[in-house]
C-alpha cells in the first residue's frame, strides 16, 4: 500500500506541477517548507517524555486548539505537544499563537517523508485534527509504536459520501485509527459506517466552542476597537470569511442601510490572505472611502475614519466578530465553499446571518435556527432588507443575538471530554504515563 501510494501521489504532483507553479510565481504560495513536505525534516524531539503530536491543516484548525493546548499545559506539564500545519498562513498562525511550542509543516503523504518525520519527533500520540486522514502517515505512526486519533472528527454529508467510495482501499487505515472524538452522534455515525470500530468512538462536543470568546471587553476586541478608530456610537457591519462575491453582496447592504442609519461601518475580512490585495483594488476601483488594517496604528486614515475597514491580516478575525452588532458571515452565499465558522460571532451575541449553502456546519446552523439565534438569507437583496430590519429593529437583533450566545454557551466542554480520551491513549502506555 505505501508503495501504490507513493506512485499515485507522485503522478498528481506530477499532473499538477505546472499549476502550482504557476501559482507560486503569481501568489508566493507553495514555496517555503519543503524540507520538511518532501523530506519530512520535522524538527528533532531530543526528550524522552511523553509527546502529543497535533496535526492542524490550516488557521481554522490551529485555532481550535487553544483550549486543548491550555489544559494540557495545566494537567500535563511535563507532557511535549508540537503542533503541524499544511498551509503557510496555517504555520504562520500557529507560531504567532503558541510562540513556546514546536511548530512545522507537516509531512507529504509520502513513505519516506510520513516516517522519516514520525522517526524525528517520535510522538506518543498523533492527533489528528477534525479529518486528516492520511494513510502514510497513519501507518507511520503506528510502525513507530504510536496511538493515533482523530479529535474534533467532523465528517459532512459530501466528505463521508467521498471516503464511502474509497472504504476498501481505506479500510486498513480506518481500522488503525485508536480513538474519534467526534463532534455529533452523525458524526460518529458516519466514522463507525466508514469502518472505524464502534467502541473507538466517543461523542465529545466541538472544541470551537470551547474556544470561543464571549466577552466583548476582552483585550483582543477592545484593542482592535481602538487600532481601526471605532467609536462606542457607531454601528458595525461586519462582513467576516468572505469569498469573491460575497463583498459586493456586503457592501450593496451596507450601502443601501446607511442612507437610513449614517453611524454604520463595515468591516470586510476577506477568508484567504491571497485576495486582500484584489479586495483593495476593487474598493478603489468603486471610488469607495476605505482604511486597511495593515496601515497600522499611526496612519493618518486611521486617525480620521473612514465608513470602509479591510482587515488584511492572519488571525484577527475572532476580535473583530466582538465588534459586530451585526454580522455576515461568509463562504456561504455562494455555492462550493460549505460556509464558515458562524459560532464564533454568535458566542459574541451579534445579529449573525448567513447565506443557504453552509453544509459544512449543518448541525450548528439547524440549533442556531431553531433557537431563532440566526437569519438566513438566500440572496444579496435579502442580505440588504435584513441588515435593515436588523438595524431598524436593534431589540429584535439584540434578542437574535443573546439566543445563539446562550446555545454556544451551553456547548462548552468538549475540551475536558477529548483531553480524557487522549489520557486514555497515552495511559494504555504504562512506561509513558507520568
Amino acid at each position: 500500500m505505501p508503495l501504490l501510494l507513493n506512485l499515485v501521489y507522485l503522478a498528481l504532483l506530477t499532473a499538477c506541477a505546472p499549476l502550482l507553479i504557476i501559482r507560486g510565481l503569481r501568489t508566493g504560495r507553495y514555496r517555503e517548507g519543503w524540507p520538511e513536505k518532501f523530506l519530512g525534516r520535522a524538527p528533532i524531539r531530543i526528550s524522552d517524555r511523553p509527546c502529543l503530536w497535533f496535526h492542524a491543516v490550516s488557521v481554522g484548525e490551529v485555532h481550535l486548539l487553544q483550549p486543548l493546548v491550555q489544559e494540557l499545559a495545566r494537567r500535563r506539564p511535563r507532557w511535549d505537544v508540537v503542533i503541524s500545519t499544511t498551509t503557510t498562513t496555517g504555520l504562520a498562525f500557529a507560531r504567532q499563537t503558541f510562540p513556546d511550542l514546536v511548530t512545522f509543516y507537516a509531512p507529504l503523504d509520502f513513505s519516506w517523508a510520513t516516517q522519516h518525520a514520525i522517526s524525528r519527533v517520535r510522538p506518543t500520540v498523533l492527533a489528528l485534527v477534525e479529518l486528516e486522514l492520511w494513510p502514510n502517515l497513519v501507518w507511520a505512526a503506528k510502525q513507530a509504536g504510536a496511538r493515533v486519533a482523530i479529535v474534533n472528527g467532523r465528517l459532512s454529508h459530501r466528505s463521508h459520501r467521498g471516503y464511502r467510495r474509497l472504504r476498501g482501499p481505506l479500510g486498513s487505515t480506518l481500522r488503525r485509527i485508536d480513538a474519534v472524538t467526534a463532534q455529533t452522534d452523525e458524526y460518529a455515525a458516519r466514522f463507525i459506517d466508514l469502518g472505524v470500530p464502534s467502541q473507538r468512538v466517543r461523542v465529545t462536543g466541538s472544541i470551537k466552542y470551547d474556544g470561543l470568546e464571549c466577552d466583548r471587553a476582552n483585550p483582543r476586541t477592545l484593542a482592535m476597537r481602538r487600532a481601526l478608530g471605532l467609536s462606542a456610537s457607531d454601528l458595525i457591519f461586519v462582513a467576516g470569511s468572505t469569498m469573491e462575491g460575497e463583498e459586493a453582496a456586503a457592501l450593496a447592504a451596507f450601502h443601501a442601510a446607511r442612507t437610513r442609519h449614517p453611524k454604520l461601518r463595515l468591516v470586510l475580512v476577506p477568508r484567504h490572505q491571497d485576495r486582500f490585495e484584489k479586495v483593495a483594488e476593487w474598493l478603489r476601483s468603486k471610488g469607495e472611502t476605505f482604511v486597511r488594517r495593515s496601515e497600522g496604528l499611526e496612519s493618518p486614515s486611521i486617525r480620521n475614519p473612514a465608513p470602509i475597514i479591510l482587515v488584511d491580516s492572519i488571525g484577527e478575525l475572532s476580535a473583530v466578530w466582538g465588534l459586530a452588532d451585526v454580522a455576515f458571515v461568509g463562504g456561504s452565499l455562494l455555492p462550493g465553499r460549505g460556509g464558515q465558522n458562524m459560532m464564533e460571532p454568535a458566542a459574541f451575541g451579534a445579529s449573525v446571518m448567513f447565506g443557504p449553502y453552509t453544509e459544512n456546519f449543518r448541525e450548528t446552523v439547524e440549533q442556531l435556527l431553531s433557537r431563532r439565534g440566526a437569519r438566513r438569507v438566500s440572496s444579496a437583496d435579502e442580505l440588504t432588507h435584513a441588515l435593515i430590519a436588523d438595524l431598524d429593529d436593534p431589540e429584535a437583533a439584540a434578542e437574535r443575538g443573546e439566543s445563539g450566545r446562550a446555545y454556544v454557551l451551553a456547548q462548552h466542554g468538549a475540551s475536558h471530554r477529548t483531553l480524557a480520551e487522549l489520557d486514555r491513549l497515552v495511559d494504555a502506555t504504562p512506561a509513558l504515563a507520568n
